[in-house]
């Protein structure tokens, strides 16, 4: 058995005429296009989204232990003083 249930939608003139034409053009109602558009629309939503994912980088092995405090900070003394004077401590 089939059920159906009559409704009163507001719909802007300019998507009924292009509805009303739409539905001319292929030769059956408005009642079936919305239906069938209202279908597609409920499909699309109910469609799990992916999940963003960050983009990842190929950075090469780190340069310093990050654990290790002692050779962190002399790692930072090192790129500051590149960077204020120009050179760079090298540990050899």
């Amino acid at each position: 058995m089939v059920f159906h249930m009559k409704t009163t939608l507001i719909i802007p003139d300019p998507v009924f005429r292009d509805l009303k034409r739409k539905a001319a053009d292929r030769k059956e109602t408005m009642s079936a296009l919305i239906t069938e558009f209202l279908v597609l629309g409920l499909r699309e939503t109910r469609r799990p989204k992916r999940p963003f994912r960050f983009p990842t980088f190929k950075m090469g092995p780190p340069k310093v232990n990050v654990a290790n405090r002692e050779e962190l900070y002399e790692f930072l003394e090192a790129e500051r003083d590149a960077r204020l004077y120009g050179r760079v401590k090298r540990n050899a």
